[in-house]
């Protein structure tokens, strides 16, 4: 019964340590930021995008000179983003 506590609260950790880790938006590939909310494939693709045409993002508002991401939709995923 131990073991099985112990596996829970392990993958409980990993879980939660997976879920707060923001995503590094000058390294990420498409997957990783389609996964941000409101952020599909084609808005992911525009990101890599403009990525490769500007150079790195030197913060995560930078965000905001991509086609298709507004203040709102920036909002929403703020909190999930880093440029480190």
């Amino acid at each position: 019964m131990k073991k099985i506590v112990l596996l829970l609260l392990t993958a409980l950790f990993l879980s939660v340590n997976v879920a707060l880790a923001a995503i590094n938006i000058n390294t990420a590939d498409q997957e990783a930021l389609a996964s941000l909310p409101g952020i599909g494939d084609k808005k992911a693709a525009a990101i890599v995008q403009y990525r490769n045409d500007h150079g790195e993002f030197k913060k995560p508002q930078d965000l905001l000179a991509v086609k298709g991401i507004g203040p709102k939709l920036f909002e929403k995923m703020a909190d999930e983003v880093t440029v480190k």
